[in-house]
């Protein structure tokens, strides 16, 4: 793999790291400036001519920041003449915004896909978009990665026999009956309606919940307003025990403590496709690790093999 290139900003250098012992290759380094005017300007420290070049930055606070860094890391790549231009996306915060469902509002995923490939990007590597329309919004080609098969390898450690996955609401069922599948269990969803970024609510569970173990599933924790609904929803159900799964646990506003403070919360699982500060970790949260798909993905992108047989 001596013609690949592997570089990150400043958002998740960790991630980045372990994806290169992964490969097998070093990680470039990068440096970030700033000016006294408060502008940025980034230099790749390491040589990008006709290589094939990886660009690892998620979304996550500071989102504009990271976003504008990332922009400035495509550009240095692209008038270093790398011969091809991949941004490794972790997690893709503007995917939330991907509809027009208010007057005169902007549609953020469409626009930052927007600027991404006017910025460089040939190619976007993303695990678990919000929605699945948001593919749509790249006009170059994107690899949908998932972190379904990590879940589901942590959850076959435990007794299944009684278990159910609820997803949160409809939108997400999809995703929470490919896990069930793959756990062998049955599915369930809440029924919800968001009226806010902080308040939803959830009418009613479609399935059977009653003295059943729980495992929660959704792409994302935010604030946890949705999660914190749901179990006010399974408590009424006299659910049996309830576990958290998500990929990206962004945790804002001390959820995970909130959520850890719950008696009947057993266990929070997420990825690592975001960092998560020693300070938010709590003894009922659990960390997978995607660094292993993401360079697997990246190898196979680099050696032009099949990333959907990943999942087959």
């Amino acid at each position: 793999m001596r013609d690949i290139a592997v570089f990150t900003g400043s958002a998740h250098p960790a991630l980045a790291a372990e994806i290169c012992e992964h490969l097998g290759v070093p990680l470039m380094p990068t440096k970030t400036s700033r000016f006294a005017n408060d502008c940025i300007e980034v230099q790749l420290q390491g040589n990008c001519r006709e290589r094939d070049v990886f660009l690892i930055q998620p979304l996550v606070p500071p989102v504009q920041e990271n976003l504008v860094e990332l922009l400035f890391m495509l550009d240095a790549a692209r008038g270093a003449s790398a011969g091809r231009i991949t941004v490794v996306l972790p997690h893709y915060a503007y995917a939330r915004s991907d509809k027009k469902d208010a007057p005169r509002i902007s549609i953020g995923g469409r626009l930052v896909a927007d600027l991404l490939q006017t910025a460089g990007a040939h190619r976007i590597l993303a695990m678990t978009l919000h929605s699945p329309q948001v593919h749509g919004f790249f006009s170059v080609p994107v690899d949908h990665l998932h972190a379904l098969r990590e879940l589901a390898h942590h959850f076959r450690g435990y007794d299944l026999s009684n278990t159910v996955v609820v997803s949160p609401d409809l939108g997400n069922a999809k995703e929470a009956a490919a896990f069930a599948r793959m756990l062998g269990i049955e599915v369930a969803a809440g029924a919800k309606q968001r009226y806010a970024d902080d308040k939803v609510v959830i009418s009613s569970v479609i399935g059977e919940v009653a003295d059943r173990d729980v495992i929660i599933l959704d792409d994302e924790i935010a604030k946890g307003s949705t999660v914190f609904e749901l179990l006010g929803r399974l408590r009424e159900r006299n659910t049996r025990s309830i576990r958290v799964a998500c990929t990206h646990g962004l945790f804002a506003a001390d959820a995970v403590q909130r959520l850890s403070a719950e008696k009947d919360v057993e266990e929070i699982v997420c990825t690592n496709t975001v960092p998560i500060p020693a300070a938010n970790r709590t003894d009922k949260l659990t960390v997978l690790s995607v660094a292993p798909a993401l360079a697997e993905a990246m190898r196979r992108i680099h050696n032009g093999e099949s990333v959907s047989a990943l999942f087959a």
